[in-house]
C-alpha cells in the first residue's frame, strides 16, 4: 500500500487528523517537521532563523526527499509544497491529499507564525502565504478535501471515504 501524504497550510489540521488517519488505516504516522528538527537538533523557528529560508527550505526538500517510509500517514510542513524534489518523491510513493481550508478559516486557527516555524518572507502578509501555496498545493494533491465548516471527526471521515476511493482505483 502507499502512503497517505498531508499537505496544507499551517493550522489546517495535517497532524491531528493524520494521526487518527493511520489508526483508521493501520498505518504508522510520520510528522514531517519532527524528522526535520530530530536530524537538526533544533526546532523549525530556530532553523529558519539560523539558516535563513532557503537554508531552511532545503533542508526540508532533503529530509521529505529521502524519507523512506511505508504504509504511513505523513504529516509535511506547509511549506514542503516548495521542494520540488521532495514533492515528486512524495508523489511517487504515496496518495496526497491536500486539506483545504479557506483564509477566514486558517487565520482563526493560527496563533504567533514565528513560534510555529511557519515560513514566510520578509514582508509577506499570510495572505500572501496563503496566494502563493493555494496552487502549489492544489497542483501536487491526488485529492483536495475542503474541511471548512466540518468538525475534526467530520474532516477525518470525508478524508477516508475518498482515500479508500482512491486505493480502490474508483477516483
Amino acid at each position: 500500500m502507499k502512503n497517505i501524504v498531508l499537505i496544507g497550510m499551517p493550522g489546517a489540521g495535517k497532524s491531528t487528523i493524520g494521526v487518527v488517519l493511520a489508526k483508521i488505516f493501520g498505518y504508522q504516522f510520520v510528522d514531517s517537521d519532527l524528522l526535520i528538527q530530530r536530524q537538526e537538533g533544533k526546532v523549525l523557528h530556530q532553523l529558519i532563523n539560523e539558516h535563513g529560508i532557503d537554508g531552511f527550505l532545503a533542508i526540508e526538500n532533503q529530509v521529505n526527499r529521502d524519507m523512506d517510509v511505508e504504509e504511513s500517514v505523513i504529516s509535511t510542513g506547509g511549506s514542503a509544497v516548495y521542494g520540488v524534489e521532495a514533492m515528486e518523491a512524495l508523489k511517487r510513493n504515496g496518495i496526497i491529499v491536500y486539506i483545504q481550508l479557506s483564509f477566514e478559516n486558517l487565520k482563526s486557527r493560527l496563533g504567533d507564525l514565528n513560534q510555529r516555524g511557519v515560513v514566510l518572507k520578509s514582508g509577506y502578509t499570510l495572505q500572501d502565504l496563503y496566494d502563493e501555496r493555494c496552487p502549489l498545493y492544489e497542483k501536487y494533491a491526488d485529492i483536495i478535501v475542503n474541511v471548512d465548516g466540518l468538525t475534526i471527526e467530520g474532516a477525518i471521515e470525508k478524508m477516508r471515504v475518498n482515500i479508500e476511493k482512491i486505493m480502490e482505483g474508483a477516483l
